[in-house]
């Protein structure tokens, strides 16, 4: 657990800095950066956190890692990633409004409580699926094998 919450939320924080910075340098939430690079940029960060985090559980267990090992390491530093995420952007929501949410097209003809149930629907929800598709391709990479 102490992996998946080292990594998580070293995966939140750097979205959080992206996001603070992408607002900071392009205040229009409609523009790409925060869209698309946000996208990128937090994949890329994901792969990594999950990447560190399944050697990490390897090495402390004396390179005998499982594919299950691997992928449970993997799914919960997802999923610690996606809860503390929701819980940086409720706040945000709470103290400054809708501002900080990247604006998705058509969003402004509908009520805002449905603009931000499908911006937290889908940060949990793709998250946690990148996450295990991440950490399938990852645990099958770092699994032992028997030699036989």
């Amino acid at each position: 657990m102490k992996i998946a919450l080292k990594y998580g939320l070293l995966t939140t924080a750097c979205f959080i800095v992206w996001v603070l910075i992408a607002h900071w340098l392009v205040p229009d939430p409609r523009s790409t950066v925060h869209s698309a690079g946000a996208g990128v940029f937090v994949n890329i960060v994901e792969i990594i956190a999950i990447a560190l985090g399944i050697r990490e559980w390897k090495n402390a267990y004396a390179g005998q890692s499982s594919l299950k090992d691997g992928l449970k390491t993997g799914v919960a530093i997802a999923v610690v990633y996606v809860v503390s995420a929701c819980l940086f952007f409720a706040v945000q929501l709470l103290l400054r409004g809708p501002g900080m949410l990247a604006i998705e097209p058509r969003a402004e003809t509908r009520p805002m409580w449905q603009v931000v149930t499908g911006a937290f629907l889908g940060l949990s929800v793709i998250g946690v699926l990148f996450g295990l598709f991440y950490s399938t391709i990852i645990s099958f990479i770092f699994a032992s094998r028997r030699r036989g």
